[in-house]
């Protein structure tokens, strides 16, 4: 009888172990170490982890802004935006390009910007802006393209005038931008120019209005612009060129990214750029063969693979993200 007790005992511990096992085994671990937030942003932190996958699916997927007052929270590359305002698709001095992206929303200072410099446009010479990529409705990780774009502070202006006459929904969606290339940059020794017949002192003028805008941070170009813009400015004030900054692509359009509103405290600005006018010896590394045209690998040399990013979760941004993704 003594025995049976002691096996029955045996048994029903075992039990009890098994049960703890399974129950640990079914609540599932975190995929990586969220970011520290304070006690009283707990319920912001529990909203976030109801996203699960790319934020870009939640951003991607609103159409229409958050009903909440503007503003801007986080980086240019890790943030989103309430509030943000649509740039009109039609004005006098522009158009809106690829509508079907909806991807012509962004801070309101940014769409002001905007409308001011194509109004100034045709003083310049230039017959009126080609407007590209902006943000999204709610800003965020985009679903295609641009890592940037996420705080409706950046904008893409094609290097293409508005036409005479007027492009039609077709063409909005159709019609390509003009590379100002010369020719291609990754080969050995290349021109790493403009194209002579195609650019004109009316694009410079254009770029260096919108550098000169107390409210611009960054204007992004391809190098062979930027060569360009040191060569065009022969006057003694240089100090626009410092906020033009040579990058890879742009030379379909150059990029204009706004400084963070000063009202808005939970927006990240970029460093300043480095002083001077740019055109020196990092502008030289641009145009030499280094940054463009790969090194032969050496005999049994391996490829070097990149590992891939993970994509952004709503995690990830700040925690003022998920309210602007709840909002209506």
């Amino acid at each position: 009888m003594v025995i049976q007790k002691l096996i029955y005992t045996v048994f029903s511990l075992l039990g009890v172990l098994a049960f703890s096992a399974e129950t640990v085994m079914a609540v599932p671990l975190p995929n990586k170490k969220p970011f520290a937030i304070p006690a009283h942003d707990s319920q912001a932190r529990s909203e976030q982890t109801k996203f699960d996958g790319p934020a870009k699916e939640y951003f991607g997927a609103h159409r229409t802004p958050a009903s909440l007052k503007a503003e801007s929270y986080g980086s240019y590359a890790k943030g989103c935006i309430a509030g943000a305002v649509e740039m009109p698709k039609n004005g006098t001095t522009w158009q809106v390009m690829r509508l079907s992206r909806n991807r012509n929303w962004g801070h309101p200072k940014l769409v002001a910007f905007l409308q001011d410099l194509a109004g100034q446009a045709p003083s310049l010479g230039w017959n009126g802006l080609l407007v590209g990529d902006m943000s999204q409705p709610r800003g965020g990780p985009m679903l295609t393209g641009h890592a940037s774009h996420q705080v409706g502070l950046d904008a893409d202006i094609w290097l293409r005038p508005l036409p005479e006459k007027r492009f039609t929904p077709a063409q909005l969606e159709k019609v390509s931008a003009i590379s100002m290339l010369k020719g291609p940059m990754d080969v050995a020794g290349a021109d790493r120019s403009v194209d002579p017949e195609i650019w004109t002192p009316a694009h410079a003028g254009l770029i260096k209005a919108a550098a000169q805008h107390p409210e611009v941070a960054r204007i992004f170009v391809s190098p062979a612009i930027k060569k360009e813009l040191c060569e065009f400015e022969t006057g003694e004030n240089r100090d626009w060129l410092r906020t033009v900054r040579p990058w890879w692509g742009h030379h379909y359009h150059f990029h204009v990214r706004m400084k963070c509103p000063a009202e808005d405290k939970s927006c990240k600005n970029q460093p300043a750029p480095p002083r001077g006018d740019g055109c020196g010896s990092e502008l030289g590394w641009w145009l030499s063969d280094e940054p463009w045209v790969p090194k032969p690998k050496k005999p049994g040399e391996k490829k070097k693979v990149t590992p891939k990013k993970p994509p952004l979760e709503v995690i990830d941004l700040p925690t003022q993200c998920t309210k602007v993704l709840l909002a209506n």
